[in-house]
């Protein structure tokens, strides 16, 4: 088994913020993740789209790959990469502000992952949150998550629950639900504007996204299920 990577897209000028991506998996197996699935492949199209847009900003992002494709139960396999990657973004940058990106298994290891030193925000995209899925390190954290109605592989209602538990932990939790399922194709451009905005204000690049902002006003129990 070889150990996790890190594909490294850095600021053109002087890095002012970190970005760091992570994809989707399967919930058991020790092979490592192919080249060529769908997850790593929408993965690295979202990075490239913010790295595009950040480039200007001092935004440098990396992708991580991770040792094996699965979760693999109490080892947490992604969640160990995701913790290894963040040391070592910390090592290179010690003063920068980190922004999680994760989908779908990805999306639970960056949400586990979120109490860790220099993390300011994290996006999460349909996020794969068991029931009982931990949250009070989530407090203080800005938490934004998307997610498809139509998801098949990690129904929508998992995230809501999830959110509604990590707003009582006192997360800065924003929940947005959009049409399509779980591969981010429908409506590609939407996620990835979507992951740019947030990312870019995250990291205190620009300025908090109208629709984000709309949604930190309302009620606690209105911010987990916001149509976007």
């Amino acid at each position: 088994m070889t150990g996790p990577v890190l594909d490294t897209r850095p600021a053109p000028g002087t890095a002012r913020a970190v970005a760091l991506f992570c994809h989707g998996g399967t919930v058991a197996s020790v092979e490592p993740p192919k080249e060529r699935a769908l997850s790593l492949v929408r993965m690295r199209a979202i990075e490239q789209f913010v790295a595009a847009a950040g480039a200007d900003t001092g935004l440098t992002t990396h992708l991580l790959r991770y040792r094996v494709a699965g979760w693999n139960g109490a080892a947490a396999d992604a969640y160990a990469d995701v913790r290894w990657a963040l040391d070592t973004i910390r090592a290179e940058h010690p003063d920068l502000p980190v922004v999680l990106v994760g989908h779908s298994m990805g999306g639970r290891a960056v949400l586990r992952a979120a109490g860790h030193d220099g993390v300011t925000a994290v996006c999460a995209l349909a996020p794969w949150t068991p029931p009982g899925e931990p949250v009070e390190h989530l407090r203080g954290r800005s938490v934004t998550i998307l997610h498809g109605r139509g998801d098949r592989w990690v129904p929508a209602s998992l995230s809501e629950e999830f959110a509604g538990r990590a707003v009582a932990a006192g997360a800065h939790v924003a929940r947005f639900t959009v049409a399509g399922g779980h591969s981010m194709l429908r409506h590609a451009h939407r996620w990835h504007s979507f992951v740019r905005d947030v990312v870019l204000a995250g990291a205190g690049l620009a300025p908090v996204p109208a629709d984000v902002a709309r949604a930190l006003d309302r009620p606690a129990a209105e911010r987990v299920d916001v149509p976007l």
